[in-house]
């Protein structure tokens, strides 16, 4: 099942629990086992998977146990981060190639004295 805006807060509760148990199963991990890991009890972990309600910390350690913490980072990107819309916006503006400053331009004119040997420099 897709989760979308029009789904009721019970019905999203229930499919993320019924996500997480996939997740864990699919590690070989049984409620006991996760809920060890996690520092938590059993009790949590079935509540979780059952669709009720639970801490915001439990779910963090959850998902670490189950190896999915950084898959928040794209439910909820860094603000910190360019946009897509401001990265195409600067694109134009990105600087193709250096600027010679006139003052090096007119001393690269002048002409060079030829090199010697013994000059010791």
């Amino acid at each position: 099942m897709k989760i979308q805006n029009d789904l009721s807060d019970m019905t999203v509760l229930e499919e993320l629990g019924h996500r997480l148990s996939k997740q864990r199963l699919d590690l070989g991990l049984t409620q006991a086992g996760l809920a060890i890991s996690a520092g938590l009890g059993k009790r949590t972990i079935e509540r979780l998977e059952a669709g009720k309600s639970v801490q915001l910390d439990t779910l963090v350690r959850i998902l670490r146990v189950l190896n999915v913490l950084d898959r928040m980072d794209s439910l909820i990107p860094d603000e910190s981060a360019p946009r897509p819309m401001e990265l195409l916006k600067l694109k134009g503006k990105e600087r193709q190639r250096a600027s010679t400053n006139p003052k090096s331009a007119k001393e690269s004119k002048k002409p060079l004295k030829p090199w010697v040997w013994g000059d010791g420099e």
